[in-house]
């Protein structure tokens, strides 16, 4: 399957990003390539751009599809939580901007052997990094009741996270869960059937907690954020599309807390902390896609970008 996935908020991320032709910047979750090309397209003989991501798929992918620009780009398999190293490597101290695009892509999602997607039934994956060993289905079949209870209620933020997981736990005790029909079919039999036909699909959300614990996905980005930030020279930009109010909410605070990180009392006359401000967000409220774009993208409608502006 070829690797396809429309970039979202594509035109938005490039002019937040204030590209300089001969900067350097960091796409941290390369993906195919979409947003890569163009910032790619805006840079100078002199300007680089540095990709990173885990999948290997799209590693190949990127590669084919950023080749004309030639040795403005570096491609890295590794995670954005290690960008300091995978700079170092390179002998890059400093750039100009970094994104994240911290979506599914569209091939993952449709590649039903990924195990991501919840209408077709296929291996128990959801691996971001096919390198490691631990599953979709290692989690679903190891996880106490109050384990699986906990990721679903607060990843996946759905009101009937108690009755699944006591269905999973009941249900894997017969035999274990090796693909994602046998957990759909479990899901739907823990949310009643009036429930079923509002909201969407009725795994949507355990799918989502799910990949999300398998892959440390909020951990990864709440740990990243000031580490990207310091990197940043004086006036570069950190942007960061999110697809969830959980991760939303992860951008927003730490955004918030770069730009006044102050923690003296409030009746304190002066700050004795003495801790310095990094920078300013730039975007005061997320920006959103246009109903144009969900039209012809469904899957840009609950995405989000945060801009954060390094001090001059």
């Amino acid at each position: 399957m070829t690797f396809e996935h429309k970039s979202v908020l594509l035109q938005k991320t490039i002019e937040s990003l204030a590209i300089k032709p001969d900067g350097i910047y960091v796409d941290g979750t390369l993906g195919g390539g979409g947003h890569a090309f163009e910032v790619c397209r805006r840079l100078s003989d002199k300007g680089r751009l540095v990709g990173i991501d885990q999948d290997a798929d799209a590693i190949n992918a990127a590669s084919e599809r950023l080749a004309e620009f030639g040795k403005k780009v570096t491609i890295v398999r590794s995670n954005y939580e290690s960008i300091k190293e995978v700079l170092a490597s390179l002998k890059i101290k400093t750039v100009d901007g970094i994104y994240l695009d911290l979506g599914v892509s569209s091939y993952q999602l449709d590649t039903p052997q990924r195990g991501f997607t919840y209408r077709e039934d296929a291996p128990l994956d959801m691996r971001m990094d096919q390198r490691e060993n631990r599953t979709a289905a290692d989690i679903v079949n190891t996880y106490s009741e109050a384990e699986l209870y906990r990721i679903i209620r607060d990843y996946g933020e759905d009101k009937f996270a108690k009755n699944i997981a006591k269905h999973i736990v009941r249900r894997r005790q017969e035999k274990s869960y090796e693909t994602t029909g046998e957990l759909i079919d479990t899901i739907k039999a823990a949310i009643p059937a009036k429930m079923r036909m509002t909201g969407g699909h009725p795994a949507k959300r355990t799918f989502q907690a799910i990949r999300i614990e398998l892959n440390h996905e909020l951990e990864v980005l709440n740990r990243s954020i000031d580490t990207m930030i310091e990197l940043l020279n004086p006036g570069g930009r950190l942007s960061i599309i999110t697809f969830h109010s959980l991760e939303d909410r992860i951008v927003k605070n730490r955004f918030r807390e770069n730009e006044n990180p102050c923690i003296c009392p409030p009746e304190f006359p002066v700050c004795m902390c003495g801790r310095k401000s990094k920078g300013t967000v730039v975007t005061r409220k997320p920006v959103v896609p246009t109903k144009e774009e969900i039209e012809n993208n469904k899957r840009a409608k609950s995405s989000k970008l945060r801009v954060f502006e390094r001090r001059q």
